[in-house]
């Protein structure tokens, strides 16, 4: 993602604050953190394709071999 600037990311994370503090008091109920994995485990795929794009995008290759339940 390209770099916006400063006076953009501000914004954007006003935004973002301000959002969440609207939905706390529309809807009355408490924060809570989704945590920083909260978009990968939302859409595991489309975070396998983002970094495979990235790896790329630096020269590499990579594979995703599952790993076995034990």
């Amino acid at each position: 993602m390209p770099r916006l600037g400063k006076k953009k990311a501000v914004v954007a994370i006003k935004h973002s604050i301000l959002t969440a503090v609207w939905h706390m008091l529309a809807n009355n109920v408490a924060y809570h953190d989704l945590g920083g994995d909260y978009f990968t485990r939302l859409d595991p795929e489309h975070a396998m394709r983002r970094l495979t794009r990235q790896a790329n995008a630096l020269g590499f290759t990579i594979r995703f071999d599952p790993i076995e339940a034990g």
